[in-house]
């Protein structure tokens, strides 16, 4: 049993919460497309670290933990099928980086709007393998597949974002 009073932990996450909303909202807008689902996987994030913070051994109440429990409700959102009607988020504003050159910036937006269409497992796959930096291995537990399963996932994800992805000449490929 933890040496911390009965809603010491509840309190730690509630104290915790101003800063790391906007972390975790930007997690899922930067990787469900639309504000609806944001909002609601925000939500349920929250609800199972609140859930988390209230045993009796909670487990450290981080930012990067959040992230953690975000990342797994997003895999359970996908592995679900979840299809609804969309609400486009507004684009992301792009930190001011005096090195960052403006044809990386519109390769970003094309690789998000091409991201976008994709197919949510194959869409998945990719946000957890590039964007995430995970290891095949992780993608795989994440994704409830095997390793194999996973490799063969991430060849036909490649295959169709390449396939939607504009040549240089502006037409696709």
């Amino acid at each position: 049993m933890s040496a911390e009073p009965d809603g010491e932990h509840p309190r730690a996450l509630l104290a915790l919460y101003d800063e790391a909303l906007p972390q975790v909202y930007g997690y899922f807008v930067r990787r469900c497309g639309d504000r609806g689902t944001a909002e609601d996987l925000t939500s349920e994030t929250f609800l199972a670290a609140m859930d988390a913070a209230r045993k009796p051994e909670p487990p450290p109440l981080t930012v990067p933990w959040l992230i953690g429990v975000a990342r797994h409700k997003l895999a359970d959102h996908y592995r679900r099928g979840h299809d609804r009607v969309t609400v486009p988020v507004a684009e992301m504003p792009e930190p001011d980086d005096p090195d960052d050159t403006w044809d990386a910036h519109l390769d970003r937006i094309v690789a998000e709007q091409v991201l976008a269409r994709l197919a949510s497992q194959h869409r998945l796959a990719l946000v957890l393998r590039y964007l995430d930096n995970l290891s095949v291995p992780e993608c795989a537990e994440l994704l409830g597949r095997t390793v194999h399963a996973t490799e063969a996932l991430l060849v036909r994800a490649r295959r169709a974002f390449r396939e939607q992805y504009p040549r240089p000449e502006g037409g696709l490929p």
